[in-house]
């Protein structure tokens, strides 16, 4: 597999393979004793603090492939490589973040960010030192003494997502996580995201139906066929970073998203 030029350092170097997914399968048993086939022999891979799309219908086993990468499920064969080891379970070099609110309804803003640091038996100064971090990161550091139930739903969204970075991942596994919000809001909340990433130099993985979403988002889209999911085609999206939302108004990326939702219809994926 050829490296893109996004892929490589400023030297010139070839980044170095965080995730490989080796002729993965996945199959789920049936009443009837039958597996049904989700994931057909998914091949890629995915470089260190590279951000990846997963684009394709619903049901395709977008979802199911993500919690393969984060050892929930097992693949029926193939295997999922995490720097060099294949991974078997779930462990704290991965972490999810879902499209449903995740956030604990009895602790405060502050104390669920801080829940995995407790887990981690950081000290208190440090614990605060991270927690303030990434609050100010999602812009929410006036709001630590909140109550999710005192939150709006992209305001709890934000939380979910320093709540998994505070914790450290090399890994953040997002599926569809904010397709519930209104087009303003999860509008913001990309723009803040990306600065996230940017400052957590994590590799995402991240499930979407949103081809804008995608495109606006990562490095590269994975456009997955109909059920069993399977690569259809690897983009490489050609924009610079950092990215604005005025990026999504101009000819080009407007020329990339038609190409793109006509391969989508090609492979099988209905567009709303």
């Amino acid at each position: 597999m050829s490296t893109p030029e996004s892929l490589r350092s400023k030297e010139g170097q070839q980044r170095a393979i965080k995730i490989r997914l080796d002729h993965v399968y996945a199959s789920y048993p049936q009443r009837q004793g039958d597996e049904l086939e989700v994931i057909h022999d998914f091949t890629l891979d995915i470089y260190d603090g590279e951000f990846v799309c997963l684009v394709g219908a619903s049901g395709c086993g977008k979802t199911t492939l993500l919690n393969v990468v984060a050892g929930l499920i097992p693949a029926s064969s193939g295997q999922v490589i995490l720097d060099g080891q294949p991974v078997n379970a779930p462990g704290p070099d991965r972490a999810m973040v879902f499209q449903d609110d995740a956030v604990f309804p009895w602790y405060t803003v502050r104390e669920n960010v801080e829940y995995a640091l407790k887990i981690a038996k950081l000290n208190k100064t440090e614990r605060e030192r991270v927690v303030n971090r990434y609050l100010k990161l999602v812009g929410l550091e006036g709001c630590r003494d909140l109550y999710p139930r005192e939150l709006s739903g992209g305001m709890r969204k934000r939380v979910d997502v320093a709540r998994a970075v505070a914790a450290g991942p090399e890994v953040l596994l997002m599926d569809e996580p904010f397709a519930a919000l209104d087009a303003i809001t999860k509008e913001r909340l990309q723009v803040e995201f990306l600065k996230v990433w940017r400052s957590a130099r994590m590799t995402v993985l991240f499930v979407t139906h949103d081809l804008e979403e995608a495109l606006f988002l990562a490095d590269r889209v994975v456009i997955m066929t109909s059920l069993p999911g399977r690569v259809k085609r690897v983009v490489q999206v050609p924009f610079a970073r950092p990215r604005k939302p005025e990026l999504k108004t101009t000819p080009e990326f407007q020329v990339l998203r038609r190409d793109l939702t006509r391969e989508l219809h090609i492979a099988g994926v209905p567009i709303g």
